[in-house]
């Protein structure tokens, strides 16, 4: 009988250390990727912009690729969100479009400017990072507000410009996960943009483009 109960217990032992693994990997998994984004853009000029959305590495999970170049007139709205935990697989993207084709050549004092306005933001708890950087060729009229913590990361900006704006982020939870989105934009000559990018366990607000 003592033989029998020593075993028991050891069963029991090891029973219970699963049990708290699996619990472990539960509590870790809570923390997902999760991004969400709302743009907006107004151009008179030229873009060129890129977004990739992706929940799972290779051929799993989904994907979404977006890009648009050219120049002419240009309205775009992007409302978009990621979301990747072991039970939930979920993307959603939605694009409203206007697009007026002519040829650009940018002013003789786009390219004489030598006045940059330029921020980088990373929160490495969420896995997060945000930048952008202006080449002013007459003016720029800037708002961006930006709020990190160990949970969330936030972007907004919004940017008025007549020169050259470069926008850029990437969402990737941690080094064992793909990045579940990441955007490059440049925009020159005339251009308003709108951009809001929330990054972490949760989404605490949604602020609509206009």
């Amino acid at each position: 009988m003592g033989q029998l109960s020593a075993i028991l217990l050891a069963l029991l032992a090891f029973s219970a250390g699963i049990l708290v693994v699996a619990t472990d990997a539960a509590a870790v998994d809570t923390l997902a990727q999760n991004m969400t984004e709302h743009s907006w853009i107004f151009i008179n000029g030229y873009m060129d912009e890129s977004r990739i959305y992706q929940t799972q590495e290779g051929f799993h999970g989904s994907k979404m690729v977006l890009a648009t170049r050219g120049s002419g007139i240009g309205t775009r709205t992007i409302d978009s969100f990621v979301y990747k935990d072991s039970n939930e697989d979920d993307m959603y993207l939605k694009v409203d479009s206007n697009y007026d084709y002519h040829p650009y050549t940018p002013p003789a004092v786009f390219s004489q400017s030598d006045l940059r306005n330029a921020l980088c933001a990373k929160n490495y708890e969420v896995g997060s990072v945000f930048s952008e950087t202006y080449e002013i060729g007459k003016d720029l009229i800037k708002d961006t507000h930006i709020y990190q913590d160990d949970n969330i990361s936030i972007y907004n900006i919004n940017s008025e410009i007549q020169g050259t704006a470069r926008i850029g982020s990437r969402v990737q939870k941690n080094s064992k996960t793909v990045p579940s989105f990441i955007m490059s934009g440049t925009y020159v000559g005339y251009a308003k943009i709108i951009e809001e990018i929330q990054a972490g366990n949760s989404s605490v607000l949604n602020l609509p483009c206009p």
